[in-house]
């Protein structure tokens, strides 16, 4: 990698802006893809009652100045206890900045967690660090403790606790292995087998929903579901992924089951959306 040097603050803050603004569409990108089992798409709310499109986007584009603040403040700074405590700051203030545009819906809080650490950990690299580079950066940000973390356990954190399995907090830590040793290579590898855009980044949700322990999912429908979503994932890709007929129509049975199961993968959606962004800022 190259070395990094000082830039304009002008520039600074147009490499924040970049970074924020890839972020947002990130989010949108994702919430628009289609068919997303049980989740919000361009078709409907999935498993949700409390959710839309239209939601979902406004929620995200609320979010564009807290990802603004977080690279700004992060930029070319070391992980440590400080920038972790800052970021914690300003994660929590985009949570609040996003239940008053969602009228107190939760929809990107495991996002806000997710790509924050992820622009947080470019801005660190001064917005030029490989996919390896900004994984290990935000891992370590993650690693570092928040003194000033709420003390209640969010709805995650309870399932990660109930039923003994990683959570979010697990997959920052470990350098988001299934962003980067699933997601991403899926993604690449349905490109080059002719897959479309879509097509590849539906492959890519399914590579993460094979083995990832989604909370959202485990609050809604337990093991039962989780594992349901494990084999039913692992079927589409299998069956050549959504590219093909024979992946379509497993896709449209994984989401049977999942509508049948009431879940939702949003755990799933956010790295998903954290793997568009990295694909993108590591071009």
């Amino acid at each position: 990698m190259k070395a990094l040097t000082a830039v304009p603050a002008y520039d600074v803050e147009a490499r924040a802006d970049r970074l924020s603004a890839l972020a947002v569409r990130a989010l949108i990108e994702e919430a628009r893809l289609s068919p997303k089992p049980g989740l919000v798409d361009s078709r409907g709310a999935g498993a949700h009652r409390d959710l839309s499109l239209d939601l979902m986007e406004r929620s995200a584009l609320s979010l564009q100045p807290t990802f603004y603040r977080l690279a700004l403040h992060s930029w070319l700074r070391p992980a440590d206890g400080a920038l972790r405590q800052e970021i914690g700051r300003l994660g929590r203030e985009g949570e609040q900045q996003m239940m008053a545009a969602t009228d107190g819906v939760n929809t990107h809080r495991g996002a806000i967690w997710a790509l924050g650490l992820l622009v947080s950990a470019s801005a660190m690299l001064g917005g030029r660090g490989s996919v390896a580079f900004i994984a290990a950066a935000a891992a370590q940000l993650a690693s570092l403790p928040d003194p000033f973390s709420p003390k209640n356990f969010s709805k995650g954190q309870r399932a990660v606790q109930r039923y003994r399995v990683p959570g979010a907090r697990d997959e920052a830590v470990e350098g988001f292995p299934h962003v980067v040793g699933r997601a991403l290579p899926q993604l690449h590898r349905s490109r080059r087998q002719g897959a479309d855009e879509s097509q590849a980044r539906l492959d890519a949700l399914m590579a993460i929903m094979c083995t990832l322990t989604d909370t959202c999912v485990l609050n809604r429908g337990g093991m039962p579901a989780l594992n349901a979503m494990h084999r039913g994932a692992l079927a589409v890709l299998a069956a050549g992924g959504a590219a093909t007929p024979a992946g379509r129509d497993a896709l449209a049975e994984l989401e049977r089951r999942m509508l049948q199961d009431n879940a939702s993968p949003g755990g799933a959606a956010d790295l998903l959306a954290a793997t568009i962004f990295l694909d993108w800022v590591s071009a």
